[in-house]
């Protein structure tokens, strides 16, 4: 049989000091991206990437350092296996790793693409002290409902990931969502607990990037996708440069449909391959899926990846 795989990318908080050396110590190809990649924004990737610092957590610094580790995973992974993916997805900056993947963005372009985003959602949420809250045990409805009476009542904060069942993150001002986490645990919330993030993703209080990045956008999408996208914002496909510059920048400001997208579609596809540090994915998916999840994250993983797809090939 002809394997239909999905290829699928992770977002921030999936990152660590030392992701990608593994690859980097044993790879020209990936030794080359991480110079490009530090040639194109000025950022030091060697250092950035495995050294201990206190910029891996910034936005500016954390999204492109993740980008460029899935995209270094992935185009290791197409040198071995040149397949093509049923669809691609990524959770948040996710869908750019994926837009790589699917060819419609070049990987460094990629990377400078989300050091900007990045550096775009840092100003939009300045002098605002925002942050994000995962909420566990909860129905969607219950979540929605309650930020949505906190809202009514002055307070900033918007289910923004719906990753899982029972799993809903939300973004605000981080002095509502320190109030909001009584309600939750009143509510029967197993956790409420606030997130180690710099921004507040998936919100309102991101609109001010949104133009910038569009302009952005223009400049270096190609209308080349050799695959559909899913989109977090829709949970749909699309698959030309039209549908992203519309959908892209209201990713900033709207919510990730990450579990409605897998549960969608998941009928459509034989395994998943994660590419990138982490395997936040594969935990994700644990509840949604019984399809096998491969994670791409060093050389070792990547070879067990091309045996098992082969041998699904093979069946």
């Amino acid at each position: 049989m002809s394997v239909k795989c999905a290829f699928l990318f992770p977002g921030q908080g999936s990152q660590a000091v030392g992701m990608g050396q593994d690859f980097f110590n044993n790879s020209d190809i990936a030794k080359q991206m991480v110079a490009d990649a530090s040639e194109r924004t000025g950022i030091n990737f060697e250092e950035l990437l495995f050294t201990e610092n206190d910029k891996l957590e910034k936005t500016e610094y954390t999204q492109p350092a993740i980008l460029l580790v899935s995209a270094i995973a992935h185009r290791l992974f197409e040198n071995e296996m040149p397949i093509k993916p049923h669809y691609a997805m990524g959770h948040s900056l996710g869908e750019f790793s994926a837009l790589v993947s699917v060819g419609a963005i070049d990987a460094i372009d990629a990377v400078e693409l989300v050091n900007l985003r990045g550096k775009l959602m840092a100003e939009a949420c300045a002098g605002q002290d925002v942050g994000m809250m995962v909420a566990l045990g909860l129905s969607d409805d219950v979540v929605e409902s309650i930020c949505a009476e906190q809202r009514d009542a002055g307070m900033k904060v918007w289910p923004v990931n719906y990753n899982a069942e029972g799993q809903i993150v939300i973004a605000g001002v981080k002095s509502d969502l320190q109030k909001l986490e009584p309600i939750l645990k009143e509510a029967k919330a197993k956790r409420a607990m606030l997130l180690n993030m710099s921004v507040a993703s998936h919100c309102p209080l991101l609109e001010a990037a949104t133009a910038p990045l569009a302009e952005k956008l223009t400049e270096v999408l190609r209308d080349e996708f050799n695959a559909p996208v899913v989109s977090n914002v829709t949970a749909e496909y699309y698959s030309s440069k039209a549908e992203a510059l519309e959908l892209l920048p209201k990713q900033l400001t709207s919510p990730v449909l990450y579990k409605q997208a897998i549960a969608k579609f998941d009928d459509e596809v034989d395994c998943y391959i994660e590419f990138g540090h982490g395997g936040v994915l594969k935990g994700l998916n644990r509840k949604a899926t019984t399809k096998p999840h491969f994670v791409v994250s060093d050389m070792a993983s990547l070879q067990v990846a091309l045996d098992e797809i082969s041998k699904l090939n093979a069946q």
